[in-house]
């Protein structure tokens, strides 16, 4: 080739869009900006079913399916966090939940491996931009690779934005928030039973689902029979940490 043959330029990539879809608002604020600035052609919401998601959680999460025109991508691993921990045995808590690992991480990176080339296709993750949890991008970006993970709420897209600001909009666009945010849980994620929650919400649980207490109670001392004094929750007070069943959170 002569050395004044201009050489051709490689076409650009055609990146897949793919965006851990947890059906709370910060994936579904994650969802719109990725389709308005990419379009959906490429747009893949990827959802895993715990088993124990409140059911409203899938009418918001078929409303933005419908909204954007990109149909579900579901996965399963069959088990609840319930059955996670007896087949582990290890019951999760708010510093180590094998649940998140087994029931999410693994099925989504499984249909991962099998389905999109990390060397065309960036994962995007709904967390908001809190300081809490900015502090766990660089963990999150870790876990994901060989995949290119993107925090568009937490970037350079656009200012800051509240959860009530993203509550708002996501009813601009006509789709109603999940129930859980109008009960006052933070999170909606395991109909509220999370055991990464701290006592606030399993205190908020109580007194406004007070049968999915009742059923999480009724698990955890399953497990406490099966494997000692063990607990989701801690008691700290005096200065000393011991287990707090859920049992006695219930009895103050």
């Amino acid at each position: 080739m002569s050395q004044h043959t201009p050489t051709r330029r490689r076409p650009l990539t055609i990146r897949r869009h793919v965006v851990q879809f947890s059906g709370g608002i910060g994936s579904f604020a994650v969802a719109v900006r990725v389709a308005r600035r990419f379009g959906t052609r490429n747009l893949t919401l990827l959802i895993a079913d715990t088993g124990i998601e409140d059911d409203d959680l899938w009418r918001f999460a078929d409303d933005t399916s419908r909204l954007l025109g990109v149909p579900l991508t579901k996965v399963a691993d069959g088990r609840t966090p319930w059955e996670v921990f007896h087949d582990v045995r290890f019951l999760g808590n708010d510093r180590f939940a094998p649940c998140t690992r087994l029931l999410k991480q693994v099925p989504c990176r499984e249909w991962m491996d099998q389905h999109a080339d990390p060397a065309d296709t960036l994962v995007y993750v709904g967390i908001e931009n809190t300081k809490r949890d900015r502090a766990r991008i660089p963990a999150i970006a870790r876990n994901w690779k060989p995949w290119v993970t993107r925090f568009p709420l937490c970037g350079k897209w656009e200012p800051p934005r509240t959860k009530e600001e993203l509550l708002d909009e996501a009813r601009a666009l006509g789709v109603s928030p999940p129930r859980m945010y109008e009960l006052g849980f933070a999170h909606n994620n395991c109909g509220g039973t999370c055991v990464r929650a701290g006592q606030r919400q399993w205190r908020h649980l109580l007194e406004t689902l007070p049968e999915r207490y009742a059923y999480a109670q009724e698990r955890e001392e399953e497990l406490r029979q099966e494997l000692g004094d063990v607990s989701i929750l801690r008691d700290r007070r005096g200065g000393e940490v011991r287990p707090l069943p859920l049992s006695l959170l219930r009895g103050r």
